[in-house]
């Protein structure tokens, strides 16, 4: 016990920087992005209308950001939950990054998705790219709250509204 105690002691100081370097590497890590930040929007809606014409699947367009908790919620509702198979079966979907509103601007109009209603939102193309809905009054913004059967509720009666 000695001895431990003893080698504890005089490799303390050795390893203390890599400790406080482990440490802070983990405070500063963070969650996960969900948005892919250095993505081509563009091009990647176009690659995902090219899948959903090939799986005559309507595309989801979802705008957000990873600093937004109600994003990482919806994303997370898209992974496992109720959600999950009703969207893999429903929609091809496509993730946008927003920044601070800074980022994709032009393509969120362009859907006449209002980003300043919040995010999440949503536009829902035809696999031609035909606009067939658009979250205007920031119905996803709240995605928190909504819980997981709101989420699905919602997306639920998108669905039907997009076939």
């Amino acid at each position: 016990m000695k001895f431990l105690r003893a080698l504890t002691v005089s490799l303390a100081p050795a390893l203390a920087p890599a400790l406080l370097l482990g440490a802070s590497l983990v405070a500063h890590a963070g969650p996960p992005a969900i948005y892919d930040e250095a993505a081509d929007a563009k091009a990647a809606i176009r690659t995902t209308l090219a899948e959903a014409e090939k799986a005559k699947l309507p595309v989801l367009v979802v705008f957000g950001a990873n600093w937004c908790g109600d994003c990482r919620m919806l994303d997370a509702t898209f992974k496992s939950g109720p959600s999950a198979p009703l969207i893999a079966q429903h929609f091809k979907v496509v993730k946008v990054d927003v920044g601070r509103f800074d980022r994709n601007v032009d393509i969120a109009e362009a859907y006449r998705v209002p980003l300043k209603k919040g995010i999440p939102a949503v536009a829902v193309l035809s696999p031609q790219g035909k606009l067939l809905y658009a979250t205007e009054g920031g119905e996803l913004a709240d995605a928190r709250k909504m819980g997981d059967q709101g989420v699905y509720d919602f997306f639920t009666r998108i669905a039907a509204t997009a076939k």
